[in-house]
């Protein structure tokens, strides 16, 4: 059997920077079992599976290469851009995943996608896992947590860029991944982008998928709600400080966050399973 596959880079405007995604387009599920094969091969942080049920509504997985994950952004936003350059008449299409619900996305006119997705707010942790402040080299001023991960927040972009994981300790707080933010106070932050940045922030998920995330679309969901109240800013410029490095548009209304980021082709083929 014969699959096309597109492999794409993710929250950037050019290749090799942003967080890289298969995408695998089908009419019917494959197996679990292959769909997780076939991560394991592309050995990218997601693989997304996609299923189209009509022009415009499609259902989405995500499988890293350890497991399958119950929410991606990068991913995504990956699959929307192959589905949009296949089809160049739509302008918006929504996906359908088990633990997000529906997933609206839009073609912006500033050449980025737009992804919609749930509010997922933090919270003040009052009893920090001790695995947690272990885990990381520089404690941090404040943790929060949501569904997805907790949330330790630094005094300042240079402690989220030092910042060193003990990843067997931090392994141990799975199913909660651990994301490492701060405020930005510097023109360009750690980019090299002319705009400003708002916040930064870097992703350690050593149980669910690798050591670091490159740039994690899914996590603004929390960090979006959280800087917004924190800076009293609903549109925010956030920077994701990993090596490859991703620059995501957020912005907040209600019980929505809207997350957008640019992506570019870097793969187009089939493979034989």
């Amino acid at each position: 059997m014969k699959l096309r596959m597109n492999v794409i880079d993710a929250f950037t405007d050019s290749n090799f920077k942003g967080n890289s995604a298969a995408v695998i387009i089908t009419e019917e599920w494959l197996a679990d079992e292959l769909m997780q094969s076939i991560a394991i091969e592309n050995n990218l942080s997601e693989t997304a599976f996609v299923k189209q049920i009509n022009p415009q509504y499609f259902e989405i997985r995500w499988f890293s290469p350890m497991t399958e994950i119950d929410f991606c952004g990068h991913a995504t936003l990956a699959s929307a851009f192959v589905i949009f350059a296949d089809n160049a008449e739509l302008k918006t299409i929504t996906f359908y995943a088990e633990a997000v619900g529906e997933l609206t996305v839009s073609r912006a006119a500033n050449g980025y996608i737009e992804m919609s997705f749930p509010n997922r707010k933090p919270e003040l942790v009052s009893d920090i896992p001790a695995d947690l402040l272990q885990g990381l080299s520089i404690e941090p001023v404040e943790v929060l947590q949501s569904e997805q991960a907790y949330f330790a927040v630094y005094a300042n972009e240079a402690d989220v860029l030092e910042v060193a994981q003990n990843k067997e300790l931090i392994k141990k707080l799975a199913p909660y991944d651990v994301v490492v933010t701060a405020q930005s106070v510097t023109a360009k932050s750690a980019t090299a982008q002319s705009e400003k940045v708002d916040f930064i922030s870097r992703y350690f998920w050593p149980a669910s998928g690798g050591d670091e995330d490159p740039v994690t679309g899914s996590i603004h969901a929390g960090l979006a709600p959280y800087w917004a109240e924190q800076l009293d800013k609903p549109e925010l410029t956030a920077y994701q400080a990993s090596a490859r490095g991703g620059v995501l548009l957020c912005r907040v209304a209600e019980d929505r966050v809207y997350v957008s980021g640019q992506a570019v082709q870097y793969l187009e083929g089939y493979i034989t399973v």
